[in-house]
């Protein structure tokens, strides 16, 4: 299998051109067909593959660093009549079940940071719908904050999963049908059940789209809703910050980053993850923070922890265990910690805040499972200590003789916030909520204060500890990974139900079901037989 490349830059983008003008910027899909990630399909119609969406990710993450001054950011398409066709049908027909699942968590994470962007960052995102837009064509519109769509008397929206494939809108599209655009029930579901969609009058009036302009008047009309948003919001005049490409060096045992490394154990079906903190002190101030750029370790480290986390996804299928390891002087991380909750306010500080707050939720979105092991020059301190809450189970070394300590710090304090907009901390105790407070006045846990504390899930002795881990390590991947996937994804997100965790629990859970049943892949299923002279032929009794 082909190593799948998560790092890109606009030098080297084939399907979108990124473009900036002053305040604003333009996303322009240019889908080139032949530039597929794998053989057996062309991308026509500005259809996408996980190539596609890594260039959309990586402009989404660039605006945010690199050009704090825009405000308002158009996506739109350069091919004539046609916005974007979604996903490709027979990318997915080709795909393995895993690659099928791995491509719509990513799309989804893509969408929800461009939400991420409007909610925090102030940039606002505007679907200029030059053409018709199709199934995650549409699903990309719905996650901007203003759908605009041309009056031509041919394009139109729609979500033709459920009538022409079989299947579910795999990125968000129902969930924010009813809970974001808050389209009423009924009127969803015949959207969903008519291929053909509805054109620009209809879906105005049913709230598909917040407007429509002729074909002569749309550019006009999209520059207006532009000066609109920007009028209406604070310039930024600071100059970002450019993100470099991460230096990665990779053999069969090792994929080595500055702050971060993956060794894999390849025959126990594991990989240790470890995470360092620098020796030097890091700078406390954001201007000698904007200075040093991309290499600041609350920016770097956590870029390549993301990278990492999508190389195992995609590249390291067969790897089911993760154990989190942590490596340096927790009074170091504590001083960073210190440094990004009081200058907070500031926009890079926000924005390299809010990026470890995406990326720790990928780290709980992922499907592998995740020990922490806490062990003598361990550093799960503040935010790193988050690495450990958000792992499946923690395991910490009793021995009074050594010091190890789990220390928090004030962005424990809903900082970085899970899918489901509670800290660890209080998704951990929701039956105990008052305990968050009294763990983040108390701050330091040695092992038994810790175990006392509910914050371990095990604390072996050091007579004990290397069988325990091993025991525990070779128990674990003797299970079933389906049945692993599950019960994680049930367990990790207690607590209330947000559209991030129906997005990524419900439709998960379904698409997953659906991608599996003949009715979609099947010899006959819908999906199977897309563009083929052959019609699919369902069983028709529901479950």
């Amino acid at each position: 299998m082909a190593v799948i490349n998560f790092e890109t830059s606009p030098e080297q983008y084939h399907h979108w051109k990124l473009s900036i003008d002053g305040q604003v910027a333009t996303l322009a899909m240019d889908v080139d067909e032949e530039e597929t990630l794998a053989e057996g399909y062309k991308l026509k119609l500005n259809s996408y593959d996980l190539g596609v969406d890594i260039e959309l990710a990586d402009m989404i993450q660039r605006l945010r660093f690199e050009h704090p001054e825009v405000k308002v950011a158009i996506i739109t398409s350069l091919k004539p009549r046609i916005f974007c066709a979604g996903a490709n049908i027979y990318m997915l027909g080709h795909s393995t079940h895993a690659a099928k699942v791995n491509f719509c968590k990513f799309t989804n994470e893509t969408r929800c940071a461009i939400e991420d962007a409007s909610s925090h960052s102030g940039q606002r995102y505007i679907a200029a719908l030059n053409g018709t837009a199709s199934g995650g064509g549409y699903e990309l519109a719905i996650a901007c904050d203003e759908i605009y769509l041309v009056d031509d008397g041919n394009s139109a929206v729609s979500l033709p999963e459920v009538p022409l494939l079989g299947v579910l809108p795999g990125t968000g599209g129902l969930t924010r049908l009813v809970d974001k655009r808050r389209i009423r029930r009924d009127i969803a579901d015949v959207f969903s059940t008519l291929a053909e969609g509805f054109k620009a009058k209809r879906a105005k009036a049913s709230g598909l789209i917040d407007g429509f302009f002729s074909t002569s008047k749309f550019q006009e009309g999209i520059n207006e809703r532009v000066k609109i948003l920007i009028e209406s919001t604070h310039p930024i005049t600071e100059t970002g910050i450019k993100l470099q490409p991460l230096k990665i060096a990779d053999s069969e045992t090792l994929r080595a980053y500055e702050y971060v490394a993956l060794n894999f154990h390849r025959e126990q079906r594991y990989a240790d993850l470890t995470i360092s903190v620098p020796d030097t002190p890091q700078p406390t101030e954001p201007e000698t923070i904007k200075a040093l750029g991309d290499s600041y370790w609350a920016l770097q480290a956590y870029r390549e922890l993301d990278n990492a986390l999508l190389h195992l996804r995609v590249n390291e299928p067969e790897i089911g265990l993760v154990c989190l390891r942590t490596k340096g002087n927790p009074e170091q991380l504590l001083s960073i910690d210190a440094t990004l909750n009081k200058h907070r306010d500031h926009w890079l500080i926000r924005e390299i805040i809010l990026h470890m707050a995406r990326v720790l939720r990928r780290l709980d979105l992922t499907a592998k499972s995740f020990f922490a092991i806490v062990e003598p020059g361990s550093c799960f301190a503040g935010n790193l200590l988050e690495v450990a809450l958000a792992a499946d189970r923690i395991y910490m070394l009793d021995d009074p003789a050594q010091k190890i300590e789990l220390i928090t710090s004030s962005l424990n304090d809903s900082a970085l916030p899970m899918s489901n907009r509670l800290s660890r901390l209080q998704s951990r105790f929701l039956a105990t909520p008052e305990r968050v407070a009294e763990i983040l006045e108390q701050q330091r846990f040695d092992t038994k204060a810790a175990l006392e504390a509910g914050l371990v899930t095990s604390a072996p002795d050091d007579l004990d500890w290397d069988d325990e881990i091993r025991l525990a390590i070779e128990e674990r991947t003797s299970l079933s990974p389906d049945a692993l996937t599950g019960m994680e994804a049930s367990l990790r997100f207690a607590g209330p139900e947000t559209q991030d965790t129906k997005i990524f629990g419900r439709l998960t859970a379904w698409q997953n079901w659906i991608f599996q049943r003949p009715n979609a892949t099947g010899e006959h299923g819908a999906l199977t037989n897309y563009g083929k002279p052959t019609q699919p032929k369902f069983d028709y009794r529901r479950t």
